[in-house]
């Protein structure tokens, strides 16, 4: 079973899932890959540097017109480290403008979305473009909304995790060794509770490098 997620979640990744296309995540994803090298024997430092994916992204938003322009600063609704949140028109999703400050290239914030729509999948992300602002780039991407009703337990994370897989290992963060995933940043902001569900709206995956081994 663990083998099939792991299978499932490597073409996902890899763009080959079936999905490629059909969504602006696998399309954007899709688009940077083709600029890296695919030796096996490639070097993580011979990749694209973010700067260069940026660069490549923002041709690539001009050449098929995806930069978001329904950008309200009177819809704001609050702010992390790496994201801006505002609600949206429809005012069952927001939208947030994520620069991507958590992750070591664009690729892989691409890759952490695809994941968390997969684990995640009623607070899916839509990528629904691009904003420039202060020669920053920023992804755009809209989420559902969830109204709060109660504080999240902890603990309850931690339990739901690891019934899936997850162990904790420290702070908020935890790892699933047998897929090879890192998930981080769980806290009670990050995962809300509306009537004893939990929603986990806003998390951070990085692969190991034993995620793309075959076994």
């Amino acid at each position: 079973m663990k083998m099939r997620l792991k299978d499932e979640l490597q073409s996902i990744i890899s763009g080959i899932s079936g999905q490629a296309g059909e969504n602006l995540i696998q399309a954007a994803a899709n688009h940077l890959r083709k600029g890296q090298k695919t030796s096996p024997n490639t070097k993580k430092n011979e990749f694209l540097s973010k700067e260069q994916e940026a660069a490549e992204l923002i041709k690539w938003v001009d050449d098929h017109n995806l930069w978001f322009r329904g950008h309200n600063e009177d819809r704001f609704i609050s702010s992390g480290a790496e994201q801006r949140v505002y609600l949206d028109d429809d005012e069952r999703f927001v939208y947030k403008l994520n620069d991507t400050i958590f992750y070591e290239r664009w690729l892989d914030y691409f890759h952490s979305l695809l994941l968390h729509n997969h684990f995640f999948p009623t607070t899916s992300y839509q990528l629904i473009g691009f904003f420039k602002a202060s020669d920053c780039l920023f992804a755009v991407v809209k989420q559902p909304y969830i109204e709060i009703t109660e504080s999240t337990d902890t603990t309850l994370i931690k339990d739901f995790l690891y019934e899936n897989g997850f162990l904790w290992k420290r702070n908020n963060d935890y790892y699933n060794p047998e897929l090879g995933l890192i998930l981080e940043d769980l806290h009670e902001e990050n995962v809300l509770t509306n009537k004893s569900v939990m929603f986990f709206i806003d998390t951070i995956f990085y692969l190991e490098d034993s995620f793309f081994a075959k076994e």
